[in-house]
């Protein structure tokens, strides 16, 4: 699709990114500054694998001010993005035998990374009614001795639901009776929307900290998807582990990508506080147009920048005489007919739905829409 899309602007059309998992907002000065005056001070050395004592201190006093916990800097692993926090959780957990329970909807990188270690990813459902939460249930049904850990997403890549405390309360009380670490992946947790109180695992059941870890970092909060800075809290002796891992793969992070890290994370937070206001506006802007198109229906998400939208209504198009059938025939012919890149569901493990970013202006929001509604009105 990726490569469709820009074939499309080759060719000089007005291609509608909604597919794009980034932020539109330029990185605020505040922290470009500090990565100028990083680059003039001589932030070019390597540093300690595992991230500047600095940067750590800062995601410490982070988490406490806006998790409510404070974890140690020796829990710490700084990475190279949050998705190579993940990847160095499944080398130093993960190995043949063992099972990882992931909800789906999934983010794709969460049962490849599981793979590729010869360990299985064993997928729970989710159902749209019920807000795409994992229930008790569930959880319960999928856990047998040989669960290692199971990945929670708040708010979620693909869906944008997130976990109000009492459904989290009600999952700890089933993880409480196993021995599998927990992992939540919490990076888009500062963007959410119409009062929606976000709550760590870590608040909701500190008796799983011996077996908790967090992933987060400062690519979607703070517009810093290419300076790479993500990381891990993890138990002490899995982030020695991580620690051997990545000293053999890549080392540290960037040296000025950690120092504009820290600007981040200690700064005002006005800039995070405007963004949020614009995705919220965009929020409703795209669940409303997408609701107008007919054959698509789609839920309203409490967080993230994503829409998830139920297209199988749009199946049963037949453009050219054949039935598209399928999301990603839909996400393609979308593509073609209305110029509109969107990410089909499917690689997700939720067919019949294709989701929309809403990281882009309201004009662009709205002439995709409606690119959409007059390419299925040809029809």
């Amino acid at each position: 699709m990726s490569a469709r899309a820009a074939k499309l602007r080759e060719e000089g059309h007005r291609v509608f990114a909604f597919g794009v998992g980034e932020p539109d907002f330029h990185t605020p000065q505040l922290i470009r500054d500090a990565a100028k005056r990083a680059i003039d001070a001589g932030a070019s050395h390597y540093t300690a694998v595992t991230g500047t004592a600095a940067l750590k201190k800062a995601i410490c006093a982070a988490t406490a001010r806006d998790r409510g916990w404070e974890p140690k800097p020796e829990q710490i692993v700084v990475s190279v993005g949050a998705k190579h926090a993940l990847f160095n959780l499944a080398l130093a957990l993960y190995e043949p035998g063992d099972e990882v329970i992931i909800p789906a909807p999934y983010w794709v990188s969460y049962p490849e990374q599981v793979r590729l270690v010869g360990a299985t990813p064993v997928i729970a459902a989710t159902r749209e009614e019920d807000g795409w939460l994992l229930t008790p249930e569930e959880l319960a049904s999928k856990i047998t001795p040989r669960t290692k850990a199971v990945i929670l997403c708040t708010p979620s890549n693909p869906t944008g639901s997130a976990y109000p405390r009492e459904r989290l309360e009600a999952l700890a009380k089933v993880l409480a009776k196993t021995d599998a670490y927990v992992i939540c992946d919490e990076i888009y947790a500062d963007l959410v929307y119409d009062g929606f109180q976000p709550v760590s695992m870590a608040v909701v059941a500190p008796e799983l900290r011996d077996r908790l870890i967090i992933v987060d970092g400062v690519s979607k909060t703070y517009a810093m998807t290419g300076w790479r800075i993500g990381w891990s809290i993890t138990p002490v002796a899995v982030a020695k582990a991580i620690d051997v891992i990545q000293g053999q793969s890549t080392t540290n992070p960037t040296a000025v990508a950690q120092e504009a890290a820290v600007a981040a994370l200690l700064g005002p937070r006005d800039d995070l506080v405007a963004m949020r206001k614009v995705f919220a506006e965009r929020r409703v802007r795209m669940v409303e147009g997408l609701r107008s198109v007919p054959g698509v229906k789609c839920r309203m998400p409490e967080g993230a920048f994503y829409a998830f939208a139920d297209v199988r209504g749009l199946c049963d198009l037949a453009p050219g005489g054949e039935r598209l059938g399928t999301d990603e025939r839909v996400a393609l012919w979308l593509l073609d007919a209305a110029k509109v890149a969107a990410v089909p569901g499917t690689p997700f493990g939720a067919p019949g739905y294709i989701r929309f970013s809403f990281a882009s202006s309201l004009e662009t929001i709205d002439a995709g829409i409606q690119a959409m509604k007059d390419a299925i009105a040809r029809i």
